[in-house]
Formats: structure tokens, C-alpha cells, sequence
């Protein structure tokens, strides 16, 4: 696909925009004020392919925190501003390498303009983030509701207000939990702008919902060549979001890299425990970065056929499995070893 060319913009030591990769993003759900939880999270985060961490400070000590955050992570960190723009000038001051901020709560232009100041001193760049759930009241009433116009005609009166400051290192946000309203209002803002693009459903729901609206939603966005970063919001473990955002950039080949597991449904052949199996090797080849593909298979009768198409896999049988590389048998082992013997090829793969 032909991905739409926007404003680059530097965060912290990542680029977004232009031709750069589409980054993942995800949000601490730790206290910020706990410097310690807080840095442990992102570090997990990271290692599990997190480009781009968000924190939420909401008081001075949490922005106050950000500088030995900082300090103790290998990522960008991201500054999430409501309500007081004291923060914002706080979390700046103390080595945020971008801020999060809606100009619509954040209150008198003299207020944004103090924040568009200070970012401007320090050339930090400013996510403008605008959520169906808090569009203005006269928008609502113009549109007759909540709609794709309505957000789009919100972001474009914010971004203006930064603009007419003079600052215009922004990166822009239209989120809601509706999937197709959301598609649409990045369909139309595409239109009126060029800055790079976060992109999300918000508050999607649990790992089961969220995952399903949020890969339905991105990947209609993503496909039209849209978007520069991206979040998957789940209501649950922020390592899930990573996970499921490196697969839809995979499925979509907006991102190489990582092994792809795929697993056969149960059937009544299947004389395997096919749902451990497939779980234990998903957890397996997390921790190898191979540019490969992995089939789980439940039976011998099929097993073998439906993995051709992968670099390697297993098929089980009665209480045995066999392992297949590229399309052909190489080994019968009892099932207890079919982990161990996976392992073993993975780990000499390149060899």
C-alpha cells in the first residue's frame, strides 16, 4: 500500500512521519509518582516492542518524576496533560520528550501559549488529542450529535490555535469508540492536513472486544495508508496492546519481523492438547527475533500438508508429534519433547 506522506517529527531519539515505520505506543497504568513500578513497566514494555510510552501526570510530582523516568528507560517518554497547563510546563522542564495535551481543557489561550512557549524553547513536540467523548457542546448541536465532522472540525479549531502561536511540531489525535466513526474522521482529516497521525480506538474495552474493534478499526484506517503511530487501547495488561499492535502491522505488512504463529482450530481428530501446545510455543518464539513462520498442527492426517507453507512446525498425534521444517517431516518425538525439539531448530536456525 502507498502510505500517505506527512510532517516528520522527532520524538526523543524516534522519528515519525514521512517514510519512517509505523511506531507502537502504549500507556503506564502504574502510578507515576512510583518511580520504581513505573520504570519496570517500560521496561517490560520495551521488551516486549513498545517505539513509545505515554504517562499519565496528573499532579506536580508525577511531572516532577519524569526526569529519573527518563533517565532509567531506552524510550521516548510521552507526558499526558489534562486540565492544568502547570503540568505540561512541569513535565517539559523535567525532560518529557512530547506532551499529550487537549488545548480545549486546558483553558485561556494566554495558558496554551504559556505551554506553546515553553515546548517551542525546547523544541518538544505537542500531541494535539481530540476524543469523541469530549467533543464541545456546539459541535454537538451543529452536527446533530457526535460525528466524524463534528471531531475533525474540533482537532482542526486546536491545531489552529497552536498554529497561530506559531509552533507547529504536532503530532494529532482523533480517537473514539465507535470503529466507524473513527475510520471516517481520520478519512476526512487526511484532507485538511499533514501532520503525523496517532492512531487508536479508544477505550476499545477488554483483551477479547478490544482486540476485535481495535484490529477492525486500525486495519481500515492503516490499509488506506494512514497513520504514523499507533495504539491498541485494552482494558488490561499494557503488554497485551503491544502484542496485538505488532500483529495487525504484520498482517497488514507494515512491519517485518518477530515470528507469526499460526494454529489449526480442534477438531474431533485432534489427539493432541492442541490449545497448550499452541499457547506454550506462542510463548516460546516471543523470545526469538526471527523473520519466520511457526504452524501448529493438531493432527498427523492434515498436519503436515497445512504446515508447508510455514518455515516450522509441529502436528500432533497419540501422544507423540511430529516436527516438519519447510514443508517436509524431520523428526518423530514423543509429545512431551515436541517444545524441547522446537526450541532446538529455532535455536539453530541461522546456523
Amino acid at each position: 500500500m502507498e502510505r500517505r506522506k506527512t510532517k516528520e517529527i522527532r520524538i526523543g531519539d524516534k522519528m515519525i512521519g514521512g517514510n519512517h515505520p509505523i511506531l507502537i505506543q502504549s500507556m503506564t497504568n502504574t502510578k507515576t509518582e512510583d518511580v520504581e513500578a513505573t520504570v519496570a513497566q517500560i521496561g517490560k514494555l520495551t521488551k516486549a516492542g513498545c517505539d513509545i510510552i505515554r504517562c499519565a501526570v496528573p499532579t506536580m510530582e508525577a511531572a516532577k518524576a519524569l526526569g529519573e523516568i527518563k533517565a532509567r528507560v531506552d524510550i521516548p517518554v510521552v507526558a499526558d496533560i489534562h486540565f492544568d497547563y502547570r503540568l505540561a510546563i512541569a513535565a517539559m522542564e523535567h525532560g518529557a520528550d512530547k506532551i499529550r495535551i487537549n488545548p480545549g481543557n486546558i483553558g485561556s489561550k494566554e495558558r496554551i501559549k504559556a505551554v506553546v512557549d515553553v515546548a517551542k524553547e525546547r523544541n518538544i513536540p505537542i500531541r494535539v488529542g481530540v476524543n469523541s467523548g469530549s467533543l464541545e457542546k456546539e459541535l454537538v448541536e451543529k452536527y446533530h450529535g457526535v460525528t466524524a465532522e463534528g471531531i475533525v472540525e474540533s482537532a482542526i479549531d486546536k491545531v489552529r490555535v497552536i498554529e497561530e502561536l506559531g509552533y507547529d511540531n504536532l503530532v494529532v489525535s482523533i480517537k473514539s469508540s465507535d470503529v466507524l466513526m473513527c475510520v471516517k474522521a481520520h478519512e476526512l482529516i487526511t484532507k485538511a492536513m499533514d501532520y503525523p497521525l496517532h492512531v487508536g480506538i479508544t477505550e476499545s474495552g477488554t483483551l477479547t472486544s478490544g482486540n476485535i474493534k481495535s484490529s477492525i478499526g486500525l486495519a481500515l484506517i492503516l490499509n488506506q495508508g494512514i497513520g504514523d503511530t499507533i495504539r491498541v487501547s485494552l482494558t488490561g495488561d499494557p503488554v497485551e496492546e503491544i502484542k496485538s499492535a505488532k500483529l495487525i502491522l504484520r498482517t497488514l505488512g507494515l512491519r517485518r519481523g518477530g515470528i507469526e504463529v499460526v494454529s489449526c482450530p480442534t477438531c474431533g481428530r485432534t489427539q493432541i492438547d492442541l490449545i497448550s501446545l499452541a499457547n506454550q510455543v506462542e510463548q516460546v518464539v516471543a523470545d526469538y527475533p526471527l523473520d519466520i513462520k511457526v504452524a501448529v498442527m493438531g493432527c498427523v492426517v492434515n498436519g503436515p500438508g497445512e504446515a508447508k507453507e510455514a518455515d516450522l512446525g509441529v502436528a500432533g498425534g497419540i501422544g507423540e508429534g511430529l516436527l516438519i521444517k519447510r514443508g517436509e517431516i524431520i523428526k518423530k518425538v514423543p509429545e512431551e519433547q515436541l517444545l524441547d525439539a522446537l526450541r532446538f531448530e529455532l535455536d539453530h536456525w541461522s546456523e
